[in-house]
């Protein structure tokens, strides 16, 4: 899966001399926490959030006016406290990929670009959903985790078992298991019962959990 078929198209955008408190309001009316910043000739020059926002703005133990905050804020432009130099992807930048920086870099968001311009912008909840339906949390079923030995042939088999028993695989995922011999799958099955899910799995896991949610 690429960030294309994902991604939010055409953002909602701020441009480097628009006020703090401008920002803000636009963030609030999109129902969006941060925003790309792009000049005059569309080119993306940073990124501003909710948390650039806050760490700008007066202490709450501050003994200045809400009147007197709002006119600093609004004195205060988007340039001066934006993070420049984003770290951006492309539309065919892969799910794993987007997921990979955000995490070695910290970030909440990714800018997309095309040639040179703004496509969209991927966030952390934006990937979060993706994982969810990859897991099949949406779905209803019996949730399975065993640990296996790493080796070809075991989810190749426990699939051919499945399909035997007329069970559906709505999700299958591997993780890293505690030894580098060793990997946890996990599966989200229908039409099952955790007895033949038992029955299948138990003969080739060293540990195994099984529930229906």
């Amino acid at each position: 899966m690429i960030i294309a078929d994902r991604m939010k198209k055409n953002p909602a955008t701020a441009t480097p001399d628009m006020s703090i408190s401008d920002a803000s309001a636009k963030m609030k009316a999109e129902k969006v926490h941060r925003l790309p910043v792009l000049d005059d000739d569309k080119h993306l020059v940073g990124v501003i959030s909710e948390k650039d926002i806050l760490l700008a703005a007066p202490s709450p133990a501050s003994t200045l006016s809400t009147y007197e905050i709002n006119y600093l804020l609004s004195k205060l432009k988007v340039k001066n406290i934006m993070s420049r130099n984003p770290v951006t992807i492309t539309r065919d930048t892969t799910i794993e990929e987007a997921v990979r920086l955000m995490v070695e870099n910290d970030l909440s968001c990714l800018p997309v670009m095309d040639s040179g311009y703004l496509a969209g912008i991927v966030s952390k909840s934006d990937l979060f959903k993706i994982l969810l339906e990859m897991l099949g949390a949406k779905n209803k079923g019996i949730r399975v985790e065993a640990l296996v030995e790493d080796k070809v042939g075991v989810v190749a088999g426990l699939s051919d078992q499945f399909t035997a028993a007329g069970i559906n695989i709505i999700s299958l995922g591997t993780l890293e298991g505690p030894e580098p011999s060793l990997r946890v799958l996990t599966f989200k099955l229908e039409n099952a019962t955790e007895d033949q899910v038992r029955a299948i799995l138990e003969p080739v896991s060293k540990s195994l959990d099984i529930r229906t949610v």
